[in-house]
């Protein structure tokens, strides 16, 4: 951390920046630098500009999606913030690629691909351009951790800042999001539900700019945001198309200039053991997305912090589930930033002992701190008290046995029945089970597997909420089990089981399963086996033969080679443990 008395200094004219520890000192001083000035005079700036701190402003801004429509407004509200505190803001996008419309085919296999990219294509912006600092808005599931990734990576001063969720659309009279109509085409597939009705539903569920409303992956990792201390306090709460969203972009880009003034603290210095530990709490308090368990570890990976799948499911299996929020609940993220925001769960956290208080925060003060004011709201059951849970433990559970050697994670918000016994019936990829699911050529009692669906082995790890709302809008929640070693949506629902380890294409047990193989979930005590003796899956394995694919060249071979196993986040580079230093130190 760079000597506060050495960064800068005040004059009559304001503050005058001393870089000699900022690396955009390699581009903006000394006669050997003007070539590079020479650029920047180009782009209109003024010889102060020039010389302030760079500030990278990144956003994932597309037209993809609605998740990402808000983020150009809001990212020229953080520029003015850096810009009224003394520092120079440099805008720059990166991709997305976005579940909703990536959900249900070959599209899929991109998006947790798209995690790391984005997290590479910053690191590469600010690598390459020297900026000194880092403020970046993401509004859909993977950019989201894949922005906080590369903060922690670079450890630049850092503020992170979501884009915001949807607004509720309405559908005879209901709140409704895109998984009803995800669910709509089972109900659609089992004739219960008309063209016209579908048709209806679909242009009303998405109403304005904004990420999924309920607590999917999106809303989930913005909590996580909070929780973990790298954005501002009550940040993540109001909806995309709201003004006081550019309010918190505006300070947003202020609080990062006076972590450059003030030397700190860093990404590294917020995101420590204990502060994932407050990060995987909010997902088990809220009912999270099951996918929160490969990202935290994947943000332990970029500060050489050993974090798996089975650390996340200790802190899920000690934590109250208190957030009545979509889909196991009644409520939308809109409905708990009118009671309050992420802050009143975490105050009930804090309060009864589930969260550290003692972690440090982009603010400069601890979430403790940061919380002192919060009040628990009255007259409302969107977030319970901790003394009255919904649910006493986790939302989110994490599974261990014979079928899952590596772990497995399903979300139990909203379930009653936790144990689950039944035959299993095999699918080699989702498309040959959805199709199955959508011809109802399935039995209730029966285990659906769909493997080959791995990091590795998709390549790309697809989420599976085509055929896991397809079985729930045809009413058979419940009745079967799903089990993949691939994931699910945040929006999923049932007893699905996600993150199945070792996965099938590195000769994982669920690679073995036969039609009719009797395997036994059961999620109160956390295990997840195959009825067979190790003598019969030992013959099976010597049986086994790799699964070739079609993804022989581009990005998604790329990753297949670089790729590690869910339980360690999916992550494609050694991590901070490996490290010699980090760009800040350059």
């Amino acid at each position: 951390m760079f000597d506060e008395k050495k960064s800068h200094k005040k004059t009559a004219e304001g503050t005058q920046w001393n870089k000699d520890r900022l690396v955009s000192r390699y581009v903006t001083e000394g006669p050997k630098s003007a070539p590079h000035r020479s650029y920047y005079y180009a782009m209109g700036m003024t010889e102060k500009e020039i010389h302030q701190p760079l500030v990278g402003v990144a956003t994932c801004w597309n037209e993809a999606a609605p998740c990402n429509i808000a983020l150009n407004r809001q990212a020229q509200s953080v520029k003015v913030g850096v810009s009224e505190s003394g520092a120079t803001p440099r805008e720059f996008t990166t991709i997305t690629v976005t579940d909703g419309i990536a959900m249900g085919h070959e599209g899929m296999r991109s998006s947790l691909v798209s995690r790391d990219v984005i997290a590479d294509s910053v690191e590469l912006t600010m690598r390459g351009h020297c900026y000194d600092a880092l403020v970046g808005l993401a509004g859909c599931d993977k950019s989201l951790p894949g922005m906080m990734m590369v903060m922690i990576r670079l450890n630049v001063p850092s503020v992170f800042m979501y884009g915001g969720t949807i607004l509720p659309g309405k559908f005879r009279g209901k709140d409704v999001d895109v998984v009803n109509v995800f669910e709509a085409v089972g109900q659609h597939a089992a004739g219960t539900m008309s063209d016209e009705d579908l048709h209806e539903l679909e242009c009303v569920a998405c109403p304005s700019a904004g990420a999924c409303g309920g607590q999917f992956t999106a809303n989930t990792m913005a909590c996580v945001s909070e929780a973990i201390g790298l954005a501002l306090p009550n940040s993540a709460g109001a909806p995309a198309p709201y003004e006081s969203r550019d309010e918190y972009a505006r300070a947003s880009g202020a609080a990062v200039v006076e972590l450059i003034r003030s030397g700190g603290p860093r990404p590294r210095d917020i995101v420590t053991r204990k502060a994932l530990e407050n990060a995987a709490a909010i997902v088990a308090a809220t009912g999270g997305s099951t996918n929160a368990a490969l990202h935290l570890p994947a943000l332990a990976h970029e500060a050489g912090i050993e974090f798996n799948l089975f650390h996340v499911a200790e802190i899920f299996k000690k934590t109250p589930y208190i957030g009545n929020l979509r889909p196991g609940g009644k409520y939308v993220a809109k409905d708990l930033f009118d009671v309050g925001g992420v802050g009143v769960v975490l105050k009930e956290l804090l309060d009864n002992g589930f969260i550290h208080g003692d972690c440090i925060t982009v603010t400069g003060k601890t979430i403790a701190e940061n919380l002192k004011d919060v009040k628990f709201p009255k007259d409302q059951d969107v977030v319970y008290p901790v003394k009255k849970p919904i649910y006493p433990t986790g939302g989110v559970v994490g599974l261990k046995g014979n079928l899952a050697p590596d772990g497995a994670i399903v979300k139990i918000a909203g379930m009653t029945d936790l144990v689950f016994s039944g035959p299993a019936r095999v699918f080699d990829g989702e498309e040959a089970c959805f199709n199955a699911v959508q011809k109802k050529e399935y039995k209730e009692g029966e285990v659906l597997v769909i493997r080959y669906e791995g990091p590795r082995g998709g390549p790309g790890m697809r989420e599976m909420l085509s055929t896991t709302a397809a079985l729930y809008g045809q009413g058979t929640g419940g009745k079967v089990a799903l089990i993949t070693d691939g994931r699910f949506s945040g929006g999923t629902r049932g007893f699905c089981i996600g993150h199945v380890g070792p996965e099938a294409a590195v000769g994982g047990p669920i690679a073995l399963l036969k039609d009719g193989d009797i395997i036994r979930i059961d999620a109160e005590k956390g295990t997840l086996d195959v009825d067979l003796s190790e003598e019969e899956l030992e013959k099976r394995r010597k049986e086994w033969k790799p699964r070739a694919n079609n993804y022989n060249s581009g990005a998604l071979w790329k990753y297949a080679q670089l790729v590690g196993p869910a339980s360690e986040g999916a992550v494609t580079h050694p991590g901070a443990k490996d490290e010699t230093h980090t760009f800040v130190d350059l």
